[in-house]
């Protein structure tokens, strides 16, 4: 069954030009053309994206991702929001409704392409690792699910992509410009602020598995895995 895509837009000629792009990397797309038929649509087909077109004035697509999100089943959804010229301000208020990645228009397909795949974790079947550990921990590559002992968590494109890159390097101290580098695949401007948002969102998540400190900040450093404070 080929994955769904949601666009989410009023725009018919941004809506043709997706559409001709999602179809072309084997996604069905619906289109939604207000908040209350995006959800209802999201209920009826369990997309694997959502794309979201953030112009100005248009649908309140911070107010729909934060009711989205607040579905658990709804969170290992790709949500892609495009921002206008000009107006990325608007990153941060997307990032803080739930948008894995944002991406300022025009529009590169190639980028949104890679973007999507990458939040899919498609990866090939028989290779990679798909199970990376750490002390206790492990991460489900083929997924967004953390597990340490009989709870397991589901976190977010970013969030996934960020614990990723320090279990597969641990001991390792990454600056905020490598962990931009390694999170996010697109063009988009991310400040060094943004990382520290993700990374709290991060260390609050994996709270609930019992781990308080497993990430530590290196003062002018960037940010590392610590064994000793995992627990």
């Amino acid at each position: 069954m080929e994955p769904v895509a949601i666009i989410c837009s009023q725009d018919a000629e941004l809506y043709l030009i997706l559409d001709y792009i999602l179809r072309a990397d084997g996604y069905e797309t619906v289109l939604a053309g207000s908040i209350e038929e995006a959800i209802e649509r999201t209920t009826q087909t369990a997309p694997a994206a959502i794309v979201l077109d953030c112009r100005r004035g248009g649908l309140p697509v911070a107010t729909l991702c934060e009711r989205l999100k607040q579905n658990p089943a709804n969170r290992a959804i790709a949500v892609i929001g495009l921002i206008a010229p000009g107006a990325e301000d608007q990153h941060v208020a997307l990032l803080k409704a739930g948008v894995d990645d944002s991406m300022v228009r025009p529009l590169v397909p190639a980028k949104l392409i890679a973007s999507l795949r990458s939040k899919r974790r498609l990866e090939p079947r028989g290779r990679g690792r798909h199970v990376l550990t750490f002390g206790d921990v492990e991460m489900r590559t083929e997924s967004f699910r953390v597990q340490r002992g009989a709870i397991e968590i589901q976190l977010g494109a970013i969030e996934f992509r960020l614990l990723r890159h320090l279990f597969e390097n641990p001991g390792g101290i990454f600056s905020r410009e490598d962990l931009i580098a390694v999170a996010w695949t697109n063009n988009v401007h991310v400040s060094a602020r943004t990382v520290d948002v993700h990374m709290s969102r991060l260390r609050k998540s994996l709270r609930k598995l019992g781990l308080r400190g497993i990430i530590r900040t290196v003062r002018s450093g960037g940010y590392m895995l610590d064994d000793k404070n995992g627990s």
